[in-house]
């Protein structure tokens, strides 16, 4: 186990994720999830800046009414954009954050994925199978990979 403390997001983390606009829909939003089951979306501008970060508990935001508010279609509820209900201002991780404080903030916040930016812009996404895969090497004695020195 000993070899963990040497993993980097970047080791592990799946580069060039999908990624939405701030302005695609609920629906379009829905398909995505449903195809890849992933736990959250980057969502960026025009130039890949990452502005948020959508995930299916923002999804299911959108469905969430009170005894005061009247129940809307569901074709109207699909048709809002995701700016509505996203989740701003995520906290990210860098290439070089140690997975070992990747795995604490997912203790601590109970978030299931993070974006992984530099200079803004979204490089990567990880999640928590990947730090299970890291942990899991590790385990075996491997370390991150070619290139990573381990003393």
């Amino acid at each position: 186990m000993y070899e963990f403390i040497y993993f980097r997001v970047r080791d592990v983390m799946t580069p060039h994720p999908v990624v939405v606009h701030k302005d695609v829909t609920l629906s379009e939003v829905e398909e995505i999830f449903e195809r890849h089951d992933f736990n959250g979306i980057p969502v960026v501008d025009e130039k890949n800046r990452l502005v948020g970060m959508m995930t299916k508990l923002d999804f299911l935001k959108a469905f969430a009414f009170t005894e005061k508010s009247k129940m809307p279609r569901y074709d109207d509820i699909m048709a809002q954009k995701i700016r509505t209900v996203l989740t701003g201002d995520p906290l990210v991780v860098s290439p070089e954050t140690p997975l070992t404080r990747v795995a604490q903030y997912m203790i601590e916040t109970k978030f299931k994925s993070f974006p992984v930016t530099e200079d803004d812009c979204v490089v990567g996404i990880i999640a928590r199978e990947d730090i299970m895969k890291a942990v899991r090497k590790a385990a075996q004695g491997e370390g991150p990979g070619p290139g990573v020195s381990v003393p």
